[in-house]
């Protein structure tokens, strides 16, 4: 069974926030840049130019992907460098950002500051 490339982009973006050593940390960079090129081509395939997965409207790839949106903003905060760089992935940084501003994303999305406290104590434990 093959893993959605988000899968694989999860595990990658703890990985280089919570990896115990630098190593670890520059593996799990190194996994999130090879799945966030998988994720690349495939809203470049699903979108044919619009700015969602589902094309000009937010559909359920959109969604789905869209739960990991406060957690990049945290991993981008936390480790001082873009997951989605625009000069490496410019589609997935237009999507996050064209996803991140609609109203319904901003009304379910939890407060970046939280999650930098969570994040806190969980690396803590």
């Amino acid at each position: 069974m093959r893993l959605p490339p988000w899968s694989k982009l999860l595990s990658s973006f703890l990985m280089t926030s919570m990896g115990k050593t630098d190593e670890e940390r520059a593996e799990g960079r190194r996994q999130s840049s090879a799945a966030a090129e998988v994720l690349e081509e495939a809203l470049k395939e699903c979108s044919k130019g619009r700015p969602f997965f589902g094309g000009d409207s937010v559909g359920y790839v959109d969604v789905v992907f869209g739960g990991f949106v406060p957690w990049l903003r945290l991993i981008d905060r936390s480790t001082g460098s873009k997951q989605f760089d625009a000069g490496k992935t410019p589609l997935l940084a237009a999507w996050l950002e064209h996803f991140g501003s609609l109203d319904a994303a901003k009304a379910v999305m939890p407060d970046l500051e939280r999650l930098v406290s969570l994040s806190k104590m969980m690396q803590a434990y």
